[in-house]
């Protein structure tokens, strides 16, 4: 532990030059916010969140290693400070997201990139990659899952809710849009529950009941059976391309459960796997383990344009 906190701290002092800026910019009709720190020119990190996050929760990350390369971490549309257009005339479907998320990246000049996902940053992020697979040169998953070996047992109400949409979606969103589920979401099976700050999911709680959430949260989560549906697909690329992958795992985590960190190795067996003593948003806790984590991997793997 000491050996992380004294790496922790020196890329600390290396970044505290690198302020953080909110900015935003259409893409495709719609104004996406997104947070930029670090000098262009040095390698670019593309920062993907979660559910039911935003850039936010990358935040304090960013400002660690602003100093040593370029962070650059948008909210998808209806998300955090991003424009959230009616469900009625914008389709909230993974492919859609990560469409306009490939676009966004267009809209910023940012031709190569390392991909860092967090839960729904992988679907977002792994269709990124087989559209553009030349952009992107290394990985970085934090529970971030595209295997079904780490689905927990709370996905089996998910594809009752898959099944029966009309039948369950009342139920589902309710409890999606709970303090007790959002908390939980954080907590996972960490026993160190006073280790988490309240306004983790407090601050999502009040996102999530924002008017047209429901409907905006209720289609992705119908949507998302698409994504175990292109598990073999995105293994098969992970396996193909073999690119530096860094794979970071709150070991606490309920949804998305260690076995799935471990399968990775499957298909690119020179994976550098961590299981944390944290949960499914690991940096609430163990932010310096992964600054360090990701510090080190981003300086075994230099943007050298050589096609990594």
């Amino acid at each position: 532990m000491k050996r992380f906190a004294a790496a922790a701290l020196a890329v600390a002092g290396a970044s505290q030059a690198a302020p953080i800026a909110y900015r935003t910019v259409s893409v495709d009709g719609v104004q996406i916010a997104y947070r930029e720190t670090g000098d262009p020119a040095r390698p670019t990190v593309l920062l993907l969140h979660g559910v039911p996050s935003s850039s936010r929760m990358y935040d304090a990350l960013m400002r660690r290693l602003g100093g040593r390369y370029h962070l650059v971490a948008p909210d998808y549309p209806g998300f955090g400070n991003s424009e959230a257009p009616d469900p009625a005339t914008f389709a909230y479907t993974f492919d859609h997201l990560a469409t306009v998320m490939r676009h966004f990246t267009e809209a910023l000049g940012m031709e190569r990139y390392v991909l860092f996902m967090q839960d729904y940053g992988a679907p977002v992020g792994m269709r990124m990659a087989l559209a553009r697979p030349d952009a992107v040169r290394a990985l970085v998953f934090q529970n971030g899952n595209v295997y079904e070996d780490g689905l927990g047992a709370i996905w089996e109400k998910r594809k009752v809710f898959w099944n029966d949409r009309e039948g369950h979606e009342a139920e589902v969103i309710a409890a999606h849009q709970s303090v007790a589920t959002t908390r939980a979401r954080h907590l996972g099976s960490d026993p160190d529950v006073e280790a988490y700050d309240p306004n983790l999911w407090m601050d999502e709680v009040a996102y999530l009941n924002r008017p047209g959430q429901a409907k905006i949260q209720a289609d992705l989560i119908f949507d998302y059976q698409h994504n175990l549906a292109a598990y073999p697909a995105w293994q098969a690329w992970l396996r193909h391309r073999r690119l530096p992958t860094l794979v970071v795992w709150g070991k606490h985590d309920l949804a998305f459960t260690v076995p799935g960190a471990m399968a990775f190795r499957r298909d690119n067996p020179d994976a550098e796997v961590h299981i944390l003593d944290g949960g499914h948003f690991v940096m609430d806790t163990r932010l310096d383990e992964v600054v360090t984590l990701t510090d080190g991997f981003l300086a075994k793997h230099p943007d050298d344009d050589d096609g990594l």
